[in-house]
């Protein structure tokens, strides 16, 4: 557990330390090569839990080998990207493109109902949140909306120049995007965890009531109420945290994008024994399919890589099962397999983040009132 708790910490020093990319770059593996022993998994954050994978575990990752590469324009399914990578193009400021708003307040946890001071490890007194107003903006009309965990974009105005591009090139719809910081953290007993890991509607909540009324009154803009304009998105524990936002509140969200999402069991409680894990190995087969666009991605050298499913903990296992289970419920889903990457590879979200947001939003309609 401390293993897994020094990787997304580290990750999210990666996020504040403004490197060019949104989070460090590992050395890549053989492009093709398994992962076969636990004191690998044990390295790349996945613990020993549940001791190394079963001949089973082995076939099902092994079905990665059959899927098709990931093109501009692809439908619904699984595919892969890598083991080499490049930055999109849509990150880089250009010339002649309009550039949006960027604006940012902090928020003190001692005024929140939701989050307030909780003395959790980690926990900090004040959480920063950056929003992006395009250019584009027409006051007083409903905006889409992008929400981020982790302020995930934020650094070095990552999705701001992506969504000036793309807006520009009429490529994306006007969105309004919202990148919010956890409360401090990580992992288990953390105030980040309590926040991302736990399985309920409450981080959602929290974000419709205390931050996205602020956002409207500060800066002037209108949010739309519309589900179907509203999109979540989040790595790691942030991505499980964007899907378990629309999963309890598809009033509020249809659009989900989550990079190494953390789809385990990180956060059991009564409920959810088995935390994040249940979203597919109960939640989303036991359940009526919701209105839910889903984009996925993970590293061939994910957290838990060489650790059997039996102990929870295999992000790459979690993923393949979330997919499987999103497809046999008809879900419009896509799970992106990063050759040689790891846990929220830079390199993989450098090249995939415009790609992805253009699949998720390539179906939507806005509504003008």
């Amino acid at each position: 557990m401390k293993i897994v708790k020094m990787t997304c910490c580290v990750a999210m020093l990666c996020l504040l330390a403004g490197t060019s990319l949104v989070f460090s770059q590992d050395a890549a593996p053989a492009p093709n090569a398994a992962p076969t022993n636990a004191a690998a998994g044990a390295r790349r954050g996945g613990g020993d839990r549940g001791g190394p994978l079963s001949a089973a575990d082995q076939a099902e990752i092994a079905t990665l080998a059959d899927i098709p590469a990931w093109t501009p324009g692809a439908g619904d399914g699984s595919y892969f990207v890598g083991p080499t990578y490049a930055p999109a193009p849509e990150q880089t400021p250009k010339d002649g493109v309009p550039k949006g708003r960027v604006e940012s307040f902090t928020m003190n946890a001692a005024d929140s109902k939701f989050y307030p001071d909780t003395g959790l490890r980690g926990a900090t007194p004040t959480r920063r949140v950056t929003v992006y107003i395009p250019s584009q903006y027409v006051p007083g009309a409903p905006a889409p909306l992008i929400v981020s965990a982790d302020a995930y974009g934020a650094r070095n105005n990552q999705l701001p120049n992506i969504l000036d591009n793309m807006i520009a090139d009429h490529r994306l719809p006007a969105i309004v995007a919202v990148m919010i910081a956890n409360g401090g953290g990580d992992g288990g007993g953390s105030e980040r965890g309590l926040e991302y890991d736990t399985v309920s509607g409450k981080n959602a909540e929290f974000i419709e009531a205390e931050i996205l009324p602020k956002v409207e009154k500060d800066y002037g803009v209108k949010l739309t109420r519309d589900p179907d304009g509203r999109m979540t998105l989040g790595g790691s524990s942030g991505g499980s945290a964007a899907f378990t936002m629309a999963w309890f509140h598809p009033e509020l969200y249809h659009r989900v994008l989550t990079y190494s999402g953390t789809y385990v069991n990180q956060h059991p409680d009564a409920d959810y024994p088995h935390g994040a894990w249940e979203y597919h190995e109960h939640l989303i087969p036991a359940s009526p399919a919701k209105p839910l666009r889903v984009w996925l991605e993970f590293g061939q050298n994910d957290n838990g890589a060489a650790t059997a499913s039996a102990g929870f903990h295999n992000w790459i296992i979690a993923n393949i099962r979330m997919a499987e289970v999103l497809k046999a419920k008809g879900y419009h889903y896509q799970l992106i397999y990063a050759k040689g990457a790891g846990h929220t590879d830079g390199r993989a979200i450098a090249q995939t983040y415009p790609q992805a947001l253009e699949w998720l939003w390539k179906d939507y309609k806005p509504v003008t009132k």
